[in-house]
């Protein structure tokens, strides 16, 4: 097959979709399909050969976090060339409501289109202002995939419909034989624990671990805390010098660490913490870290609680209680046997998010989406329709009362198309 990838986010800043997109794009090549994958970022960005830059992306505040993002005429237009010069038998795009690329190239497309979804928000105003702008082009996605159940009950809360849940994948076997680093091992009376995150996104929960640490020294007073990520470092430290010496001494900030470093601190560590509050919609970190072998200490996040199966595969505390936090990671770091058990459990749970399985699942919603494919009129929406947008002109697929009503019913009613067994149990 000819697939088409869009991401909306950029390139040049590593985030949780463009890991996502970049896998699946190598997953898929790797089967012998041919892939094209369409991102912001800049010209002189380096990219995989596969991808595709169109334009320099700004920074937008989103969903408690930073989105890099791009529009306008230009980006239009190269998203038009790229839709019409790839001949794509399936468009992929990752969040279509994202204003950027995939809003774009969701206009655009005119052939079979699937959409997965990663957001998870319990409110969006920003999806409930934007479904307007994309209704009727949203009528031409073929098939809707959620990376989670939070990713799912967010798309139909918002906009009503269903989606299928494939997860995120893992390229567990990496993380699985990467060798452990040393200096970051724990030995006797030194046991060592791993953040990995953005350091200035609240979200991710750096605060509330650092607020844990005057108690779990208390329990286990050489413990030491790497700390790995992108972020400006200012307010951890600051927040470090007003918890006294002894705090900031067990905390060592490695900044911002490659994919091979990132493998080797998980296989290091004892435990790997996510304290994360809010805002996730599946967890990622948690299968790379249970791939590499680290026992998971996580908030009990929704999305969380699915990766970690309920709590066997990790260990879980209240979202945001620091105390509670202390007392589950002293109890872990106390208890050998309980680490090797995550540590067991962990691994095989890790399994069922190999990309071996996952792009499996993927490749099984475009074969079906293939087999029952029509042709699809490009959007109003589009850069060729932006003379009519105020416009009272329908969407061409549904020009009759009676087909408008039947397209709106479809929506409502989660249609989508018949699945393999395997993807309608899930």
């Amino acid at each position: 097959m000819r697939i088409g990838l869009v991401c909306p986010y950029s390139f040049e800043v590593a985030g949780g979709v463009q890991f996502h997109v970049r896998d699946l794009a190598e997953c898929l090549l790797g089967r012998g399909h041919e892939v094209s994958v369409l991102a912001p970022a800049e010209a002189e960005t380096p990219l995989p050969e596969y991808v595709e830059a169109c334009g320099r992306a700004l920074p937008i505040p989103y969903n408690g976090s930073v989105a890099r993002l791009t529009f306008g005429p230009m980006t239009a237009a190269r998203v038009n060339r790229w839709v019409e010069a790839g001949a794509f038998d399936v468009v992929h795009i990752h969040e279509p409501l994202v204003p950027s690329v995939s809003v774009l190239a969701l206009w655009a497309a005119t052939g079979p289109i699937v959409a997965t979804f990663h957001t998870s928000l319990v409110r969006s105003r920003a999806m409930q202002a934007g479904y307007p702008l994309v209704r009727s082009s949203m009528e031409k996605i073929r098939a809707r995939i959620a990376v989670s159940e939070a990713a799912r009950q967010t798309l139909t809360t918002h906009m009503g419909g269903d989606a299928i849940v494939i997860p995120n994948g893992v390229f567990t076997d990496r993380f699985a034989a990467a060798p452990p680093h040393p200096p970051w091992q724990g030995r006797p009376g030194r046991p060592t624990v791993a953040f990995l995150g953005r350091i200035d996104e609240p979200r991710k929960g750096l605060p509330v671990l650092l607020e844990a640490l005057p108690a779990l020294l208390e329990r286990h007073p050489g413990v030491r805390v790497f700390v790995a990520g992108h972020g400006d470092l200012s307010a951890a430290r600051d927040r470090l010098e007003g918890l006294g010496p002894a705090v900031a001494a067990a905390v060592d900030f490695l900044g911002a660490i490659s994919e091979e470093q990132k493998r080797a601190l998980l296989a290091s560590v004892d435990v790997y913490v996510a304290p994360h509050t809010g805002g996730e919609s599946f967890g990622i970190v948690l299968v790379e870290a249970m791939a590499a072998g680290a026992p998971v200490v996580a908030s009990d996040l929704p999305a969380f609680a699915q990766v970690l199966d309920g709590g066997r595969a990790g260990a879980m505390f209240a979202t945001g209680d620091a105390a509670a936090l202390a007392d589950r990671l002293a109890g872990v770091l106390a208890d050998s046997a309980l680490r090797e058990q995550l540590a067991r459990l962990g691994r095989t749970t890790a399994r069922r998010y190999d990309w071996g399985v996952v792009a499996g699942d993927v490749v099984a919603v475009y074969e079906t989406v293939l087999a029952g494919a029509v042709a699809v009129p490009p959007s109003p929406w589009s850069v060729l329709g932006a003379a009519e947008r105020f416009g009272a002109r329908r969407h061409p697929s549904a020009e009759t009362a009676d087909q408008r009503a039947d397209a709106d019913s479809k929506g409502r009613a989660g249609w989508r198309p018949r699945l393999p067994r395997r993807l309608r149990r899930r």
